[in-house]
C-alpha cells in the first residue's frame, strides 16, 4: 500500500494500535496523525515511531475548519480514517456539548475537507452504541434501527448519518464500521477492564455499576485495527460494517476474571449506584464482515484479556503518567509548546 492516510485521533487508544499496525505491515505507507491531545490523547504512546519519515503528527481540531482545510491543502490525503471522538458515556451524561461538537460538527468539517480533495476512501469508525441495546437475546446487525440513549450514542449516531448524507448527496466513497467494545494496549483508564486492573493492583475498591449483569461484547483492539484496514481496503462506499469479537460477558464476570489472574480477593469489589440510560446489553453479529472483508477475530476474550492485564502490570509508568496527569506535558516537552 503506498497511500497516504489522515488518521484523526490517533493519540487515542485505537487510534494508536491502528497507527502502529499499519506502520508495520506496509512499508511504503505515509501517515499524518491529526489529534486535539485532549485529555484521552497521548502523544507518547507513539514515540517509537517519532523518527520515522513515513509519520507526521499535527496538532489540531477537527471541528476547526481553517484548521482541517490547512492540513488537507498540506498533505493532500489520499484515504481518511476518522478515529477522533469525544467517547466516555458518563462524561457525556455530565456535559454533552463537547460531544456534539467534536462528533458531528467535526465529522462534517472532515467530510466537507475531504470532498474537496476528492479522497478515495473516508473510513468512519462508530460504535455498537448507536444501536441502543438489546434484550436477552439477538445480535445487532447493520440494519438495526438506531436507537441512541445516551448523549455521547446519540453524537455518534448523528456523525453516522452525516456521513450517510454524504455518500447519497455527494457520492462520496464513505464507509462506515461500528465495533463492539474494545480493549488492550493504551486504553486510557477510565474505561472498565484498565480501571479494574489499575484499581486492582493498588488494592483499591472496584466500582461495578447496579448489579454489574449488563452484557457487552468484546473485540481486542487489534482485531478491531484489522477489520478497520480490511473496510479501507475492500469496503464498498456506502456500506456499514459490524465488528465485534463474539466475546460477550457480564461486566461483574469480568471483573472477577481480572481480580483471579491478579490474584486479588473478589472482596474487592464494591457496587455502586447505576447510571442513567444503562444499555443492558450489547452483542455484534459480524456475518457481514466476514462475508464482504474476509473479518475473523483473532482473539479469545480468554487469551486476550490475560495478555492485556500482563500489559498493564508491565507499563506502570505508562499508567502512573496517565493517571497524574503528567502525560499531557510530553507535547510541550517535545515539540516546544507549539500548538
Amino acid at each position: 500500500m503506498g497511500s497516504h492516510i489522515l488518521i484523526t485521533g490517533g493519540c487515542g487508544f485505537i487510534g494508536t494500535n491502528f497507527i502502529l499496525h499499519l506502520l508495520a505491515k506496509y512499508p511504503s505507507i505515509r501517515i499524518t496523525n491529526v489529534d486535539a491531545l485532549t485529555y484521552a490523547g497521548n502523544l507518547e504512546n507513539l514515540k517509537s515511531i517519532e523518527q520515522d519519515t513515513r509519520y507526521s503528527f499535527r496538532n489540531a481540531s477537527i471541528e476547526n475548519l481553517e484548521g482541517m482545510q490547512a492540513i488537507f491543502n498540506e498533505v493532500k490525503p489520499d484515504v481518511v480514517v476518522h478515529f477522533a471522538a469525544e467517547s466516555h458515556v458518563d462524561r457525556s451524561i455530565s456535559d454533552g456539548r463537547p460531544f456534539i461538537i467534536s462528533n458531528v460538527l467535526g465529522t462534517q468539517t472532515l467530510l466537507d475537507c475531504a470532498k474537496a480533495h476528492g479522497v478515495s476512501k473516508f473510513v468512519h469508525v462508530s460504535t455498537d452504541e448507536v444501536y441502543g441495546t438489546l434484550g436477552e437475546e439477538g445480535v445487532f446487525t447493520e440494519e438495526t434501527p438506531l436507537t441512541p440513549n445516551s448523549p455521547y450514542s446519540a453524537s455518534k449516531a448523528g456523525s453516522d448519518l452525516v456521513v450517510r448524507s454524504y455518500y447519497e448527496t455527494f457520492h462520496m466513497p464513505c464507509v462506515i464500521t461500528r465495533c463492539s467494545n474494545n480493549y488492550g494496549p493504551y486504553q486510557f483508564p477510565e474505561k472498565l477492564i484498565p480501571l479494574m486492573i489499575s484499581k486492582a493492583s493498588q488494592n483499591l475498591p472496584l466500582p461495578v455499576y447496579g448489579n454489574g449483569l449488563n452484557v457487552r461484547d468484546w473485540i481486542h483492539v487489534s482485531d478491531h485495527c484489522h477489520g478497520v484496514e480490511l473496510a479501507m481496503l475492500y469496503g464498498k462506499p456506502g456500506e456499514v460494517y459490524n465488528l465485534g469479537g463474539e466475546s460477550e460477558r457480564r461486566n461483574i464476570d469480568i471483573v472477577t476474571q481480572i481480580l483471579k489472574i491478579m490474584n486479588k480477593p473478589d472482596s474487592l469489589i464494591t457496587y455502586v449506584q447505576d447510571r442513567p440510560g444503562h444499555d443492558f446489553r450489547y452483542a455484534m453479529g459480524i456475518d457481514k464482515a466476514r462475508r464482504e472483508l474476509g473479518f475473523e477475530p483473532k482473539y479469545t476474550f480468554e487469551n486476550g484479556l490475560k495478555e492485556t492485564v500482563e500489559w498493564y502490570l508491565s507499563q506502570q509508568e505508562w499508567l502512573d503518567s496517565i493517571t497524574s496527569g503528567e502525560y499531557r506535558h510530553y507535547y510541550d516537552k517535545h515539540y516546544g509548546g507549539q500548538r
